[in-house]
């Protein structure tokens, strides 16, 4: 889990509107008032690049994790047990480690939202500079693909909004995106890419998929894959979706290794490209001032899609 793998601090810098507040303290004293049993072990907060929870250690093998983001108490506590069924479901699934769900907390102590706890993952979250050219690397993430799509989706099919259902549903937030990073990037070419890539046709069925395989949720030891975080988005979707990895971790050699691990087709590889568009110019306007890694992350693998395109 993110420990000293990051470079910020999540609950300093405010990410979005009405972000909640979280102290070393207030955790302290809601692991003391619910769950007695672990009141004897030391809470530490985590500097983490995630953008949605605050994240603190309970000892040495649980973690806590907060929501940032204000929201109903109903709706969140039933977005956790969601959450932790999606762990458990994949839990053991892969040789790849992955949290699993401990306990559910309720709101208390000044923090108005049910929050949860997993086990902790030892590990460092993958970066450019530790993974982007490691063929190992871009295997071992293959097979964790490959080994999330072979659970059975049991009839479940994509619902929502989120990535993973039809790329023009996406168009209104593109294009606000690209209004907003005019500032920042180079964005005519940018226009014309996804005016391309919003029409490309869907053949494939629903599979299973993790959902959000950025470098913050891989983790990496002696150039191995050795667990991915935030599981709670296991979901049916396009099985694109897990591609946007090969553009926010690797370059052009492990991104073919990839690839071609996975033995994917030319139509799927750029639904890949356009779902890992769509999420990074997400990130760079928005995290520009309140979490540089991640707009840098954003940077980069639209740097990468443009050189692919040149080379194409």
């Amino acid at each position: 889990m993110p420990g000293s793998r990051a470079t910020r601090d999540a609950r300093l810098v405010k990410m979005h509107a009405g972000q909640l507040t979280v102290s070393v303290q207030t955790v302290r004293e809601l692991v003391h008032e619910q769950f007695p049993q672990w009141r004897d072990q030391p809470v530490a907060a985590l500097a983490t690049e995630g953008t949605v929870n605050a994240i603190f250690r309970i000892g040495k093998h649980l973690v806590a994790r907060f929501p940032l983001e204000p929201g109903d108490v109903d709706a969140m506590r039933c977005w956790l047990a969601k959450e932790a069924d999606a762990a458990r479901e994949l839990a053991g699934r892969t040789r790849f480690a992955t949290p699993e769900p401990v306990a559910i907390g309720e709101p208390g102590g000044g923090y108005p939202l049910p929050w949860s706890v997993q086990t902790w993952l030892p590990g460092v979250a993958a970066t450019e500079d530790s993974v982007s050219g490691s063929i190992t690397f871009a295997r071992d993430l293959g097979e964790f693909i490959d080994g999330v799509r072979g659970i059975d989706t049991r009839g479940r099919t994509f619902r929502g909004s989120g990535r993973g259902g039809d790329l023009q549903d996406h168009d209104t937030f593109v294009a606000d995106r690209l209004d907003r990073s005019e500032p920042l990037l180079d964005v005519p070419p940018l226009r014309r890419m996804w005016a391309q890539m919003r029409s490309l046709p869907r053949r494939t069925a629903d599979v299973m998929v993790h959902g959000d395989l950025v470098p913050g949720n891989v983790l990496a030891a002696d150039g191995h894959l050795t667990g991915v975080l935030d599981v709670g988005g296991l979901k049916a979707a396009d099985p694109a979706v897990d591609l946007v990895c090969a553009w926010h971790l690797f370059d052009a050699g492990p991104r073919q290794a990839l690839r071609e691990d996975l033995d994917c087709g030319d139509l799927d590889w750029e639904r890949g490209r356009a779902w890992a568009f769509q999420q990074a110019i997400g990130l760079v306007w928005y995290y520009a001032e309140t979490n540089p890694a991640m707009s840098r992350l954003g940077r980069s693998t639209l740097a990468r899609l443009v050189a692919d395109e040149s080379r194409g």
